[in-house]
């Protein structure tokens, strides 16, 4: 039992919490009220503390799933244990601060930002030592706003600190404890940029493919061009919309381990990685490819801004964007290499990928019923009871797709292409068989969330797209 012990003061941001909740709250109202994305500017006018408070009134954060550090609530724990008074003392407003403080059960005491006070750096600094006198406290906290508050603290610990900050704080002498509980890595970056889903913009070569083209090394080079460029796009996007999606992706059972949403990579980081991969991906598809391209990306960008702030909650509507979103794909590889698209390309791309789209909806519905719910599904449009009909029209979908390449088989322009199109229907069961297994293994439960990244993993779906291959080449 520790007698007479100073109070132990906690820091929030970076501290307890794996995040930042001004940078929540302001990313929480821009989701919530996007056509209100300049309000928070008339609130900074009047101050950092009126912000605070516009941005905790103004959104919704849900503090049970919020990446608390196990590292400082066990540190807490134990001094608690020792009979310690603990006091949250944070920069974020008190709204917020006294939710946390109501949920975890640890604190004795908040202090925090109101309407007119700004508690950060000095002015935390000046509250405590009103309160607990001169070296009357032991301080935890993270970042340069925390070393004036730690010149007047008995003992300091410091917690994952910013570039920096562990320097400046030995400088006082009182260091207690340094704890590194959550550094990122090279590898948090690239689970974020999602490098793997690159895979996708492998359509951009189909133009390619279908015009007999993939022996013309520039075309060739023109394309991994347009791949390059798509892909930091698409990564852009990627980091924009967990970051929209923080608070979803916490109650989901896998998504809440991503970077964002564990609190591995710092939010601020993401808000200047992402627009910097689109200026590189824009400028250089500007400067290197035709500007057919370069509209056909900003079309892309502009449709998953859409799909990500509202589209993806709306019934059918999320399933369709998601397939037009593939299609472009094929249509921006088009653009990209001066080549002719048929109608029979986009009918089959839009048939086979609302189909798979519909796949992953159907995943995780599937996955929500068996979990026991039954109210609409969080961040969608549907509920769990939507299975069977989200089955129906997947598999229609997908059957459409081969009835599309069937008739493609008849088209004049095909008897010009292939020596002997009449092969081609041999690629017509194999496509038959490949969609009925995936809609079988979902069905089972077996199918991971993203249908696509699936089947250039599963050994099946792998050779049954090397058996068409072969297909078409003989046909040629």
């Amino acid at each position: 039992m520790t007698f007479n012990a100073p109070p132990l003061v906690v820091d929030l941001d970076g501290t307890l919490l794996r995040s930042d909740l001004l940078l929540e709250t302001g990313i929480a109202f821009v989701r919530s009220n996007p056509l209100q994305l300049f309000m928070p500017l008339t609130w900074l006018f009047k101050g950092k503390a009126s912000l605070k408070e516009g941005l905790a009134n103004g959104s919704h954060i849900d503090v049970t799933v919020l990446p608390y550090d196990p590292t400082v609530i066990k540190l807490i724990e134990l001094e608690r244990a020792n009979g310690r008074h603990i006091v949250l003392a944070t920069a974020s407003h008190v709204s917020l601060a006294q939710k946390i403080a109501d949920h975890l059960q640890l604190f004795d005491t908040v202090e925090a930002t109101n309407g007119s006070l700004n508690l950060s750096s000095h002015r935390k600094r000046d509250l405590l030592v009103e309160h607990y006198g001169n070296e009357g406290f032991d301080y935890v906290g993270n970042s340069h706003d925390d070393i004036a508050v730690w010149a007047s603290a008995r003992k300091a610990y410091v917690v994952n600190p910013e570039r920096g900050v562990e320097k400046r704080a030995a400088a006082h002498g009182n260091v207690e404890e340094v704890i590194h509980s959550n550094t990122s890595s090279a590898k948090d970056w690239v689970k974020a940029l999602r490098l793997h889903q690159w895979m996708k913009n492998i359509l951009i070569f189909v133009p390619l493919l279908t015009a007999h083209q993939l022996t013309n090394m520039s075309l060739v080079l023109q394309g991994l061009l347009a791949f390059l460029f798509f892909g930091l796009c698409a990564s852009s996007v990627y980091l924009l919309n967990d970051l929209l999606d923080l608070n979803d992706d916490r109650h989901h059972k896998s998504k809440r381990f991503r970077p964002f949403a564990s609190g591995r990579l710092g939010i601020l980081a993401g808000l200047l990685a992402f627009p910097l991969l689109l200026g590189i991906a824009f400028a250089g598809s500007a400067l290197l490819l035709p500007w057919e391209f370069t509209a056909t990306l900003v079309g892309y960008y502009i449709l998953t801004l859409a799909y990500s702030l509202s589209m993806k909650r709306k019934m059918v509507v999320d399933v369709i964007s998601l397939a037009l979103l593939y299609t472009i794909r094929i249509i921006a590889g088009a653009f990209a290499l001066g080549l002719d698209l048929t109608f029979w390309i986009l009918a089959f791309s839009m048939f086979m990928f609302l189909s798979l789209a519909l796949v992953k909806r159907y995943a995780e519905l599937r996955e929500a019923k068996h979990s026991g719910r039954t109210e609409k599904t969080r961040g969608r449009g549907y509920y769990p009871d939507d299975l069977e009909m989200i089955s129906s029209l997947g598999a229609s979908s997908g059957y459409l797709a081969v009835m599309v390449l069937a008739m493609y088989i008849h088209d004049p322009a095909t008897t010009r292409l292939y020596a002997h199109p009449q092969i081609i229907w041999l690629a017509c069961p194999i496509l038959l068989f490949w969609i009925s297994r995936i809609w079988m293994l979902t069905h089972r439960g077996k199918m991971h969330d993203d249908p696509v990244m699936f089947a250039v993993s599963d050994r099946t779906s792998i050779v049954a797209g090397a058996l068409m291959g072969v297909v078409f080449w003989v046909a040629a």
